[in-house]
């Protein structure tokens, strides 16, 4: 992260998976996307520490909204970068439109609340108590949708996703880049054979390489 006295040249927002305490922030995981002459930072989910009530891609929401136009104040005309991981990728694309970002990495994220209650029957009694069911409460879900409120005004888009993920699987990559390439938004698709949701080290080295380069790619689209 940039000292007091390095010019910040780009934000990075790191967008957890888990729920609640589940999946916490780590310095060591922020550190991967310290890049130079970036701002790393990560907001925390209402419903951390029993700080609020977390709802999945409910008013959480408006935690991720809030801290972009925070940043967005503080440093006018710096490009935010959103990366997304697991449940982070639901939260990002349910509110990268609401709030200028220059690109979003896509990272083993959740693209449909409704394939990840059809393949992860473990988590449904999760959902019912955040959401409710997807029958029921068809509304709540389908505010959940994110493919499905995503438009042609999308930023630049970074899938990255491993074969052998068994925590979300790897059908929600291709759920999502099905719906880029029919609003023909500008994204690239990365499937690592043989990685799971966390990736080796040596995968892992590569793909950071691959979204520093995306980012730098985005910002001088966005500065032409």
């Amino acid at each position: 992260m940039p000292s007091e006295s390095t010019e910040v040249k780009r934000i990075v927002m790191y967008l957890r998976g888990g729920k609640g305490n589940v999946g916490q922030i780590r310095t060591e995981r922020l550190l991967q996307f310290a890049f130079e002459e970036t701002l790393v930072i990560a907001p925390y989910y209402r419903g951390y520490e029993g700080n609020g009530q977390d709802e999945f891609g409910g008013r959480d929401q408006a935690d991720v909204v809030y801290l972009i136009r925070l940043l967005n104040d503080m440093y006018p005309d710096i490009p935010i970068h959103l990366i997304g991981f697991s449940r982070g990728g639901l939260q990002g694309l349910l509110t990268f439109e609401q709030a200028p970002v220059t690109s979003f990495v896509f990272w083993a994220g959740v693209s449909s609340i409704y394939y990840m209650y059809e393949e992860r029957p473990d988590l449904r009694g999760l959902l019912h108590k955040l959401v409710g069911d997807p029958i029921t409460d068809k509304a709540a879900y389908d505010k959940r949708e994110a493919i499905q409120h995503i438009t042609s005004e999308a930023p630049p888009v970074m899938i990255i996703h491993g074969t052998l993920d068994k925590n979300v699987g790897v059908k929600h990559a291709m759920l999502l880049d099905e719906q880029l390439e029919t609003l023909k938004v500008h994204h690239e698709l990365h499937i690592i054979e043989g990685e799971a949701h966390v990736f080796q080290p040596n995968a892992l080295d590569r793909i950071l390489q691959e979204i520093h380069r995306f980012m730098l790619e985005c910002e001088v689209e966005r500065n032409k």
